[in-house]
């Protein structure tokens, strides 16, 4: 059976029917790939920035500080010493790149599964374009109220600067581009709203594989 879906206008009535393709919104659901792959992208995302200095990497600390004997005090080699206020830390976090990647056709199979698994939800609504002449953020929620898509994932075919200013300002609510889209972008959102042009561009891009 092929799967379909009602286009509907910015008053939320429906227009047209359009047919989505089978392999990508009726594939199998792999929820274990799925959380790999998000887990993937967290990753990915992490600035991996915080770093603390050893006791080799903190300034100063270069001559003992008194002798080795005869003074009745612990020997110290430096005043850098983890030991010590102002010195080294010792097993503190070092910067690094959290960041690894995943096939191509494992990130793939788990955009399929979220796209299934919304499409099987009811959770996608595709709508004609918005065609903005001007950044108008009540025109949006008036139309995702419509919908009855408050808090989603707006994705357009190519770029639409006029409708990424009018939903930035929304809560719940996000934009991107139909190539630029990932897991993590569909899971945290409720609800995804799919143009009319957009549709073309995730077939294409999820035909590979």
């Amino acid at each position: 059976m092929v799967a379909k879906a009602p286009v509907y206008n910015t008053d939320g009535e429906v227009v047209e029917e359009i047919d989505l393709n089978d392999s990508i919104f009726q594939a199998p659901i792999n929820k274990e790939l799925v959380h790999q792959v998000v887990t993937m992208q967290l990753a990915n995302r992490r600035r991996g920035t915080a770093h603390t200095k050893t006791r080799a990497q903190v300034r100063g600390g270069g001559r003992k500080p008194w002798r080795q004997k005869g003074l009745g005090r612990a020997r110290v080699g430096t005043i850098r010493s983890p030991l010590w206020r102002g010195g080294g830390i010792t097993f503190g976090p070092q910067a690094r790149d959290f960041g690894y990647r995943m096939p191509r056709k494992a990130r793939r199979a788990a955009l399929k599964s979220v796209l299934s698994s919304r499409f099987q939800e009811g959770a996608i609504k595709v709508i004609q374009e918005w065609d903005l002449p001007q950044p108008r953020t009540k025109s949006v929620v008036e139309a995702l109220n419509n919908l009855d898509s408050q808090r989603a994932l707006i994705v357009t075919g190519e770029n639409d600067m006029a409708l990424y200013k009018s939903t930035r300002n929304i809560p719940g609510v996000s934009t991107k581009r139909a190539r630029d889209v990932s897991v993590y972008d569909i899971m945290s959102h409720k609800h995804l709203v799919l143009t009319r042009s957009a549709v073309p561009v995730v077939e294409e891009v999820l035909s590979g594989g």
